[in-house]
């Protein structure tokens, strides 16, 4: 048992206007953020300063990770042709610079819903000059990642979640050999920021997390993110630790000497946290 969370896990409950105004444009154009579907602890923060993480292709995911909230189903939701546009536009209204994508898996699509993620990286980018599109890909099978890539993001994300040991929590479909090969993908076709994230207190050792950030390092991929795992519901895998601040700054300088450009290391982190910032550390 791991007891009561610490001080430095409570996170306020959402209020203000700038967060109002983001529920109801989302609302109004059928939009999801992953901030709501994952139940991620940073949402009164990001929401607040008016930025979020946009899930396309549905709420329903056709995988089942031990970890994850997110609702799970043999088949998704619906496909929505309009919704490259209403992304567009979303970004446009909100005057966002920098856009973050990511989507449910769907298996029960013929491309995994790649041709669909890439239609929406080029409908923000046609509809808003200048703003940086970064994307948070789930798995893909060889070929169909080439999509997404070619639509011209600058920043494409794939976590491999947790370390080879503990890979049982994600669903059986996923690997952390795939998860390296698509980061590697990403990396050889001259992606500028290429990155991935770490969940921990899931029962990983030091040398293991450090054992990832070398395989990380090895396949090309320049950016990392560390934080800690909350259960969302009963429903998921318990927590078997929370890691202390001091251990999240101790991987973060291990990141660093490693020759990571960029690393968000802490408790509350999350792939798409602080991403603009974190792609202006490695431009």
């Amino acid at each position: 048992m791991t007891g009561p969370k610490p001080a430095w896990l409570r996170v306020p409950i959402p209020s203000g206007p700038e967060w109002r105004n983001m529920s109801r444009l989302l609302d109004r154009r059928g939009l999801h953020t992953v901030c709501d579907s994952a139940r991620c602890p940073n949402k009164a923060e990001c929401w607040g300063c008016g930025t979020a993480t946009f899930m396309i292709l549905g709420n329903t995911c056709t995988r089942n990770c031990r970890f994850c909230a997110v609702a799970t189903g043999r088949t998704g939701d619906s496909v929505n042709p309009d919704e490259p546009g209403q992304l567009a536009q979303a970004v446009a209204e909100l005057r966002l610079t920098y856009a973050v994508l990511t989507s449910v898996d769907r298996d029960d699509l013929p491309d995994r819903g790649a041709g669909h993620f890439a239609a929406c990286v080029r409908a923000i980018k046609a509809g808003n000059p200048g703003v940086r599109v970064e994307v948070l890909v789930p798995d893909f099978r060889e070929g169909e990642i080439d999509l997404v890539l070619a639509a011209g993001p600058d920043a494409v994300a794939h976590n491999v979640e947790t370390v080879p040991r503990l890979q049982r929590v994600r669903d059986a479909r996923a690997s952390y050999e795939g998860s390296l090969h698509t980061l590697e993908r990403a990396a050889a076709a001259g992606i500028e920021v290429v990155k991935s994230s770490l969940l921990l207190g899931l029962g990983e050792t030091r040398e293991e997390v450090l054992g990832v950030l070398d395989d990380l390092r090895r396949i090309g991929c320049g950016s990392v993110v560390l934080g800690q795992y909350l259960r969302p519901t009963p429903s998921q895998v318990p927590v078997a630790e929370y890691v202390t601040p001091e251990t999240f700054a101790e991987y973060a300088r291990e990141a660093r000497a490693r020759g990571f450009s960029a690393v968000v290391s802490g408790p509350l982190a999350r792939t798409s946290y602080h991403a603009r910032q974190a792609f202006e550390e490695v431009s």
